[in-house]
């Protein structure tokens, strides 16, 4: 249950992303009514996680000295790389995530995490009341 939700909220973000950060889009699968751009958007959150928890997480052990040297600078580079990751993936399937450069990933990265991070702390009280 935890992970729908956690999916349901990065599809949320990401679709907050997409309406911030010019150089984010979504481009939903064709024809491009409510229900398909939804599931593109919920489609492009399931890939999203999990890119960020296997890859995600494998570079964070690896470069975890980098991430100590650079007091987690870092970590805006390697979730910029991870959220181009996701659009390559999602662009073999002819819809879904577009980023258009390097720097548009890292600004939407951080938006993303920002956002994400946000709807989690509003929703927290919500999910924690089922336990």
């Amino acid at each position: 249950m935890s992970f729908v939700l956690r999916v349901l909220i990065n599809a949320l973000a990401l679709w907050l992303t997409t309406l911030i950060v010019a150089g984010v889009k979504v481009v939903p699968y064709p024809p491009a009514e409510t229900l398909e751009t939804v599931l593109t958007y919920l489609l492009v959150a399931l890939v999203f996680g999990i890119v960020n928890g296997i890859i995600g997480n494998f570079i964070r052990i690896v470069a975890f000295p980098l991430y100590i040297l650079t007091l987690g600078l870092i970590s805006l580079v390697v979730n910029g790389l991870l959220l181009l990751l996701v659009a390559w993936i999602s662009s073999l399937t002819g819809f879904g995530l577009v980023v258009d450069g390097f720097w548009w990933g890292v600004l939407g990265a951080l938006v993303l995490g920002l956002i994400s991070w946000l709807i989690g702390v509003l929703l927290r009280p919500l999910t924690k009341k089922g336990r």
